[in-house]
C-alpha cells in the first residue's frame, strides 16, 4: 500500500510509528496532534488512521484504543529510513566503540564476545556476532609435529589467532578417515626423513604461505620447489588439500551473543515465556540461525520483521543483520534480536558503527 499513501498519510504513519517506539502506549490523534506538527485538524488525523488500518498497515488492539503499527507498517517506515542517512550521533557511538581496543592484545574470542556485549548495551537487545569464516581467514603461521609414530599435527594459526589442526596418518592405514585423520600414505624411508626435518619443512611452509587465505591452499601447486624440498612435492600437494577439506567444511564461523537481561526489560518481553523461545533458538537451534545469518548477501544491512522472519521463535520479532569486512571479503556477521518496536535508526547506527570496527580491527 506504501505507493498509495498520500505524503499526509505517509507523515501520520511516520508519527504513529515513532510515538509507538517511544511510548509503547497505543497512538491516538489527539497524541498525533499535541506532539506532531502534522498541520492538521484531529478529525482528519482520525480519517487517516483509519484509512491506514484498513490498508494494513496500523492495528486498532481494542476499539477504544489508539493504534499501534502492524509489520506491514514497520516495513515502510524502515524501508524509509534505509535510504536515508540514520539519525544520532556517529563520533559518540564511535567513542563507545573504542572500549573495543582493550581486547586489540587479547583473542579473537574476548574480541568478539566484547563486541557482543557492547552492542547488546547500546541497542537494548540481544546482540549477535559470528567469527570470521574459515575460508577468509589469513595465515600466520603453520607447524608440523609428530604426535605419534607415523602420525603428524599439522597445527595452522590465523592472523587472528583461532587455530585449525590436522592430523595426518603417514602409515598404510588407510582407516585413518575414520577416526578424524587425513590419510596420505608415504614410504618408510620418507617417514624417516620427514620426522628429522619438520621444524625445516614447517619454516619453509610458513614462509610460504603467510598473508595467503586458508581458501588459497586449494589452488596452490607444490610440485615445483626448491631441491632440498623437491623429494615432498606431491606430499605436501595432498597434506595442504586435506587441511582445506577440513578447514573449509561450509559454515558460518561461531556465534557470541549477548543481552538476554536487556531484552527483558523491554515490555514486550515481560513475561518468561516470551524470551523462552528465543533463548532456546539461542542454545538449541543456533545452527538454523547461523544458516539465516550466513544467506546475508552484500546489501549493507539486511531487516526481517514479524512474520518475515524465518524461523518461528523470533516471528514477533526484528531481526538486523549487517556482514562486516577486511579488504572487500566477507568474514562474519553482526546482528540483533529485538522488538519490532525497537528504536530502528540507532539499532542501525549501532550495527554500522560494530561492524566498521571489526573490520578495521581485524585488518591485517
Amino acid at each position: 500500500m506504501k505507493n498509495q499513501l498520500t505524503p499526509r498519510q505517509h507523515k501520520i504513519l511516520w508519527a504513529t510509528v515513532r510515538s509507538y517506539i517511544e511510548t509503547a502506549e497505543p497512538v491516538g490523534s489527539k497524541a498525533l496532534a499535541d506532539h506532531y506538527n502534522l498541520g492538521v485538524s484531529t478529525a482528519t488525523i482520525r480519517n487517516d488512521l483509519a484509512l491506514l488500518e484498513q490498508g494494513g498497515l496500523l492495528i486498532q488492539p481494542h476499539v477504544s484504543a489508539g493504534r499501534v503499527p502492524s509489520d506491514s507498517g514497520y516495513r515502510v517506515y524502515v524501508d524509509d529510513l534505509l535510504q536515508m542517512e540514520a539519525e544520532g550521533s556517529w563520533q559518540e557511538l564511535t567513542h563507545q566503540m573504542d572500549t573495543l581496543e582493550q581486547f586489540l592484545g587479547d583473542d579473537l574470542d574476548n574480541l568478539l564476545t566484547g563486541a557482543a556485549r557492547i552492542l547488546a548495551r547500546l541497542s537494548g537487545c540481544i546482540a549477535l556476532v559470528t567469527a570470521p569464516r574459515t575460508r577468509a581467514l589469513v595465515i600466520r603461521h603453520l607447524q608440523l609435529m609428530m604426535v605419534a609414530p607415523e602420525r603428524v599435527l599439522v597445527l595452522v594459526v590465523a592472523d587472528s589467532y583461532q587455530t585449525h589442526s590436522v592430523v595426518v596418518n603417514l602409515g598404510g592405514d588407510p582407516h585413518g578417515e575414520e577416526n578424524g585423520e587425513a590419510w596420505i600414505p608415504l614410504s618408510s624411508e620418507a617417514t624417516a626423513q620427514l620426522e628429522n626435518e619438520l621444524q625445516l619443512l614447517s619454516n619453509f611452509l610458513t614462509l610460504k604461505l603467510r598473508g595467503k587465505t586458508f581458501g588459497d591452499l586449494q589452488d596452490l601447486s607444490w610440485l615445483e620447489l626448491d631441491q632440498d624440498f623437491r623429494a615432498y612435492g606431491s606430499w605436501l600437494q595432498h597434506l595442504l588439500g586435506a587441511v582445506a577439506q577440513r578447514c573449509l567444511k561450509p559454515s558460518v564461523g561461531q556465534m557470541f551473543s549477548s543481552g538476554v537481561t536487556e531484552l527483558i526489560r523491554q515490555p514486550e518481553f515481560a513475561y518468561s515465556q516470551q524470551v523462552q523461545g528465543i533463548v532456546q533458538l539461542l542454545e538449541e537451534q543456533p545452527d538454523d540461525l547461523n544458516q539465516v545469518l550466513g544467506s546475508q548477501n552484500r546489501r549493507p544491512i539486511i531487516v526481517y520483521i514479524g512474520t518475515e522472519n524465518p524461523l518461528e521463535p523470533i516471528r514477533h520479532c526484528t531481526l538486523i543483520t549487517s556482514t562486516y569486512y577486511r579488504d572487500q571479503e566477507p568474514m562474519g556477521t553482526v546482528s540483533l534480536i529485538g522488538p519490532t518496536r525497537m528504536p530502528y535508526d540507532q539499532a542501525f547506527l549501532s550495527v554500522r558503527a560494530v561492524t566498521t570496527r571489526l573490520g578495521q580491527t581485524l585488518q591485517p
